[in-house]
């Protein structure tokens, strides 16, 4: 583990954690209390429940008694809105949460722990327990037919400040992640440009994932300050499918050189506004280090950093009142390190020719639009239960220092297709991730070089979920161009995504 001096400038993240520390200890020398019913808890990465408790069901008995005079009874303030994010879904498909690699796991197997949970709850804290498999198999392309496993295991805690310290709109989330396991398109020779099996990679080690505090500022302003990372607040989108072409935030697939999805952290700062029904704004900084894609450390580097990845996001969800939900999102970036040039050097040869050190760009950047919509089926708070829903992503990277510079992914799922099944959905999604023309330039140029263009990617899953805390979820991956290499035979997996929540 590496911990240095602190520098001034991170003065205010670290602030965050001396805020939770005391506010624990204000909650410990309060009067004890009788425990009141547990307030509901709102989860800014899951999906809501698809079950209402019955205690919300039906309050017309808890209140009989008419007004004693002819004055209207007072108005019952309205629920507040604890948490500026669950007001935009972030997954509004019909898949199950439980195999979903980038949200905060449900109950599972040992339901309540032995009343631990709803004792924690009770007192303010979330926890959530889960692992994660992701096997395949090539039964067709690649150097030699393989079969490998890896997974991700998972440990999270939220803490509502409001209950624990009586801070208003206050949260802090921890999340620890350990990955294991073998990479088929590694072991295997598939040559792929996007991962079989998305959940591999950044490091087969523990990670302190999340560590970061959200603070509500009336109605319609929020801000987060931490150890976080791009993906979980910008571009979000889920991964219940195993291809890494249809999971995760689009732009880590592309520029993975700097913008890096779960379960890498950065100290980082997001601004999110509330600017009309629906609709919002988003700006945040993350803090860009290399040296946090290293294994040998535990919480975070403070030494390093290169620059800093500005993004920024407008959103527009819409069926969080009733009918079929949407969610529209549309944003980019702009990174403030040096990138090098794909083709380039210094004096403006090819690289590959020359042999010289790449031409540096100062600045690298790119767009991206998300587009979710329910067709036909049933929806509440803001998640498609039923029916047909469909997605688009696009993402497009600067064509100066990227080497993969756009890539469109197009799915839908279906929940509801067999009568009887439990928990089943269907997922199709098909994708491709383009190599820059610039780099394939560079492929010309150097004999005996296949030449790169583009990967075409395509899954087909069916999951269902025999008992709550366990999803299955058999899928088929077939692979066009591996690598965007024409001349290489096509991939085909066989995989198997399994999730186990406790």
């Amino acid at each position: 583990m590496m911990i240095a001096t602190t520098p001034r400038r991170l003065a205010a993240l670290l602030g965050a954690a001396c805020l939770f520390t005391a506010g624990g200890a204000v909650a410990q020398q309060q009067p004890a209390k009788p425990d009141p019913a547990p307030p509901p808890q709102v989860d800014i990465g899951a999906p809501a429940p698809d079950a209402t408790p019955d205690a919300a069901k039906d309050t017309s008995a808890t209140n009989t008694q008419k007004p004693t005079n002819d004055a209207p009874p007072a108005a019952t303030p309205a629920a507040r809105r604890r948490f500026t994010h669950a007001l935009h879904p972030r997954d509004p498909s019909p898949s199950t949460a439980i195999g979903d690699t980038r949200y905060q796991a449900p109950p599972g197997l040992f339901g309540d722990w032995r009343q631990a949970r709803t004792w924690l709850g009770k007192r303010g804290v979330e926890v959530s327990a889960r692992y994660v498999s992701e096997s395949g198999y090539n039964f067709t392309g690649g150097k030699k037919q393989l079969a490998t496993e890896t997974g991700q295991a998972d440990l999270g805690a939220k803490f509502d400040l409001d209950t624990l310290a009586g801070i208003d709109g206050g949260t802090v989330q921890a999340t620890l992640t350990w990955r294991r396991g073998r990479n088929l398109s590694d072991d295997a020779g598939l040559n792929t440009l996007q991962q079989v099996q998305e959940v591999y990679g950044r490091g087969q080690t523990v990670r302190l994932t999340e560590l970061w505090y959200q603070q509500k500022l009336g109605d319609r302003v929020e801000v987060k300050i931490g150890r976080t990372n791009p993906g979980s607040d910008f571009a979000v989108f889920s991964c219940h499918f195993e291809n890494l072409t249809f999971c995760g935030a689009q732009p880590g697939n592309l520029v993975g050189d700097y913008w890096y999805n779960w379960p890498v952290a950065e100290w980082a700062g997001i601004v999110h506004v509330d600017v009309a029904k629906g609709v919002y704004l988003q700006v945040g900084g993350y803090v860009e280090n290399p040296n946090e894609l290293k294994n040998n450390f535990f919480i975070a580097r403070f030494g390093g950093a290169t620059g800093v990845l500005i993004p920024f996001e407008a959103g527009w969800t819409r069926g969080l009142e009733g009918g079929h939900v949407g969610s529209y999102k549309l944003g980019g970036w702009y990174s403030t390190s040096d990138g090098d040039d794909v083709l380039l050097d210094a004096a403006h040869q090819p690289t590959v020719i020359t042999g010289l050190a790449p031409l540096r760009h100062s600045g690298r950047y790119g767009v991206y639009a998300s587009v979710q919509q329910q067709i036909t089926g049933t929806s509440k708070d803001g998640k498609a239960l039923t029916g047909l829903g469909v997605f688009a992503n696009v993402t497009q990277a600067d064509r100066a220092t990227s080497v993969t510079d756009n890539q469109v992914a197009l799915g839908l799922f279906y929940k509801g297709l067999l009568p009887g099944v439990s928990g089943d959905v269907l997922g199709v999604a098909v994708g491709r991730t383009n190599v820059n023309g610039r780099a394939a330039r560079a492929d010309l140029l150097v004999p005996g070089t296949p030449v790169r263009d583009a990967e075409y990617a395509a899954e087909l899953y069916y999951s269902i979920t025999p008992v709550p805390w366990l999803e299955l979820q058999p899928n088929v991956q077939v692979i066009h161009h591996p690598g965007g290499v024409k001349t290489l035979s096509d991939v085909g997996v066989l995989g198997l995504k399994a999730a186990i929540t406790l």
